[in-house]
């Protein structure tokens, strides 16, 4: 929008300053443009109109002469110029990185055993092609050295690529691992316990979407590695692996321990390393004594019955809640003596029922036909409602406890495991880049993987291919119209000012 914004801005004013160029120039010719011509030739109108009848006869002449030459030639089409439509063509051409990239492919070539190297099946762009998971309900795993380690120092670092769940996602996930430089890293071993720094992109099963961050955090103190996981994202994720379009994630992770993640480069989660992650990089200074334990006699009671509270006597506690409506009447034309269910008239015995075996037959019940027309059958109840003396079980009003002395906690000790480690961005170097997957959902296309230390990070033109005709438009309509502006046609009056000044030149020169 920032963008947008400022082009608008400068088309006003560009657009305002022709304006009043071509008014002062219209005005100019108007009321001042004959006697511009007398006044600079200094010639009066008869031998002004002799000059130009002269001078159109040569120009006739040449017009003559280039007869052939414009009938020879192509003949332009209606509307070209600075007024015809242009059309625009996207021409995919492999994105090549410039500066310090330590890991990018497009596939845009060679191929794969178990994972294939096509093109997207829908939206397609001619010669882009991209990595495909091919089989669902397996395990998957793929992966290829950097051109050099990346070693978190004082650069930031930049991970970003395409997916497109082309069936949609059924459960797994479309994460990629950024391995750990360790001595022991095989990639042809490459599997869910090879060692990794970064964990980065898309999962989902069931209705949990998620967009992860992982990280793998030593303590400086034991050793021990454990996982730290980003927060959720702020956005609802599920637009974007339900649409079966590419989308381009993006993870900035930076010197100062901050971090981003986008998605078609817009923000959807950012925090810091030091606070917005779990469990925290660092340990509380303080914490329980796992030794201590709460007193017997402590009172944790901020209400208590009140001791000196007693029952009324009038308190019945065995009244019922409900009783018999003593108003109710039975209705007219109630049937007492009619059932409400009968035997059904139309059944009958089955011929292999056997009494011995299955005991004596009896048709089933069917609600009773008489009972249709009347308001009811059967024994007439009165309805039961609420008893107005029922009270219930009696217990006495609470008041404060004079011995409440508050929620038991154990009191405080230091840490022997606390440590603080103010720059967990210095983890473990980056020697190569994988994908390791299960997932229940087949063709899952990625493209387009670039790791760097820079902001300004490749954008592939697929499904995009408006964004292309925004750039000419953005880039070019201003010099488009500061060309227009700047030099509008020349009118009648230009026209005839420029042959005058011709003509009286010509003249000059034959009379020399």
């Amino acid at each position: 929008m920032k963008m947008a914004g400022g082009w608008t801005w400068r088309l006003l004013l560009l657009s305002s300053l022709a304006v009043a160029a071509v008014a002062a120039l219209e005005k100019q010719t108007e009321f001042g443009g004959a006697a511009e011509v007398d006044e600079d030739l200094g010639l009066d109108e008869e031998e002004l109109r002799a000059l130009m009848a002269e001078e159109d006869q040569e120009e006739e002449e040449e017009e003559e002469e280039a007869t052939v030459m414009d009938d020879e030639q192509v003949e332009e089409p209606a509307g070209s110029g600075a007024e015809s439509e242009v059309s625009f063509q996207v021409t995919y051409k492999t994105p090549v990185p410039t500066g310090d990239v330590y890991f990018a492919e497009t596939f845009d070539d060679g191929s794969l055993d178990r994972w294939a190297v096509e093109t997207l099946k829908e939206n397609r762009v001619p010669g882009d092609q991209g990595l495909v998971l091919k089989s669902r309900a397996k395990h998957h795993a793929i992966a290829a050295m950097l051109d050099k380690p990346f070693v978190f120092q004082d650069e930031p670092l930049v991970l970003q690529y395409e997916v497109n769940f082309q069936d949609g996602i059924d459960c797994g996930g479309a994460y990629l691992k950024l391995l750990s430089d360790s001595e022991g890293l095989n990639l042809e071993q490459f599997h869910d316990h090879t060692p990794y720094t970064i964990m980065f992109g898309p999962d989902k099963c069931g209705e949990d979407y998620k967009l992860h961050f992982i990280f793998r955090h030593r303590n400086p103190l034991n050793k021990d590695v454990e996982e730290k996981h980003a927060k959720r994202a702020d956005v609802d994720l599920k637009k974007f692996y339900s649409d079966k379009k590419t989308h381009l994630y993006t993870l900035v992770l930076n010197p100062d321990n901050s971090y981003e993640m986008l998605i078609d480069q817009a923000s959807v989660s950012r925090g810091s390393l030091l606070s917005d992650v779990v469990p925290p990089v660092n340990p509380p200074k303080e914490i329980d004594d796992p030794h201590d334990s709460k007193p017997e006699d402590w009172d944790e009671r901020a209400k208590i019955p009140d001791p000196e509270a007693a029952k009324p006597e009038d308190w019945d506690e065995d009244a019922p809640a409900k009783i018999e409506d003593p108003d109710a009447l039975k209705p007219e034309g109630w049937l007492d003596d009619e059932p409400e269910f009968v035997p059904d008239p139309n059944a009958e015995k089955p011929e292999d029922w056997d009494e011995e075996m299955d005991g004596e037959w009896e048709a089933p019940q069917v609600p009773n036909p008489a009972c249709e027309t009347a308001p009811g059958c059967g024994v007439w109840k009165r309805p039961m409602i609420n008893n107005p003396l029922y009270k219930g079980k009696w217990k006495a009003p609470l008041v404060d406890n004079p011995n409440y002395q508050g929620v038991w906690k154990p009191r405080k000790i230091q840490n022997p495991d606390y440590f603080e480690d103010l720059q967990p961005f210095r983890m473990a170097a980056v020697r190569a880049l994988g994908l390791e997957l299960w997932s229940m959902t087949s063709d899952i296309y990625f493209d387009n993987f670039i790791l760097t230390s820079h902001k300004e990070l490749l954008m592939a033109a697929e499904e995009r291919p408006w964004l292309w005709v925004i750039y000419v438009l953005t880039a070019g309509l201003p010099v488009g119209l500061a060309v227009i502006f700047c030099w509008p046609k020349k009118d009648a009056g230009d026209d005839a000012e420029e042959r005058s000044k011709q003509a009286v030149r010509k003249r000059r020169v034959r009379k020399d």
